[in-house]
């Protein structure tokens, strides 16, 4: 089940996707009544996709970050692959959605584009053992971890290089029937592909960063887990189009402009 969170005339609620965007008439959204964290009705009130803005599927109260959860990715910034996850903080403030504009910080001379598999929590949750990590995942939605690489480096943390306004678009929608131990990730820009991997080359997985994270702190209900990215991340500039596209789930993308 795909579901989205949009706006209509001023009004944003959740729907489930329905339809293929090959298909003749698009993809609908089926309005659900409440909100996907609990037991919900479909209304059976259908609007055509096209017709309404997509927002960022969640807001989180967090958004957790692992770095270097690829081989290859930290191997291409001269890293060692480390034995635990590396964890980092993105704040609600840098959350956005599909197709909406990334403002260029304006403290970096180097952003860099980070194609990521996002893990969205479901429910309430703390000491998660692994056999029951499932149960507290919602779904998973694609990500971008947008990142100032010149302040990550001269600032030897992530904070500003990370967490800027604009910095984790999200989306297109959460799909809730996934298995995500092999998918495959590709970044492009301009149309131009810039990172391809897969899934199953993380380090750390999705089990072990959920044992690992709640071993410290408690989930929430649309918390998102950004789960690292495969090697190619490269640099963006003004005007540039940037795509994460993620098997299973869909494309999402944003434009970078100016900042204002």
């Amino acid at each position: 089940m795909r579901i989205a969170r949009f706006s209509i005339d001023g009004n944003v609620a959740f729907g489930v996707v329905e339809g293929d965007p090959s298909d003749a008439e698009g993809p609908v959204l089926d309005i659900i009544k409440g909100h996907p964290f609990a037991e919900f009705e479909r209304s059976g009130q259908r609007i055509p996709l096209n017709k309404v803005r997509l927002l960022p599927p969640v807001l989180p109260n967090k958004v957790i970050g692992i770095g270097r959860n690829y081989a290859e990715h930290a191997a291409e910034l001269g890293h060692e692959v480390p034995e635990v996850p590396v964890a980092f903080f993105k704040p609600s403030t840098a959350v956005t959605g599909p197709g909406d504009p990334v403002p260029y910080p304006s403290f970096s001379s180097e952003l860099h584009h980070e194609a990521e598999l996002a893990v969205v929590i479901g429910r309430m949750c703390r000491e998660v053992p692994r056999e029951r990590v499932q149960d507290v995942i919602l779904g998973y939605t694609c990500a971008n971890d947008l990142t100032a690489r010149d302040v990550q480096r001269r600032e030897n943390q992530w904070a500003r290089a990370k967490g800027f306004d604009g910095s984790c678009p999200l989306g297109p929608w959460v799909e809730t029937e996934l298995d995500p131990s092999d998918l495959g990730i590709m970044c492009t820009v301009n149309g131009e592909q810039r990172q391809l991997g897969r899934t199953g080359d993380m380090v750390h997985s999705i089990a072990d960063l959920i044992v690992h994270l709640t071993e410290a702190m408690t989930l929430l209900p649309g918390d998102v887990v950004l789960t690292g990215t495969p090697a190619g991340v490269g640099p963006l500039n003004v005007g540039d189009e940037v795509a994460v596209t993620i098997e299973g789930i869909g494309t999402l993308t944003n434009k970078v402009i100016k900042r204002g």
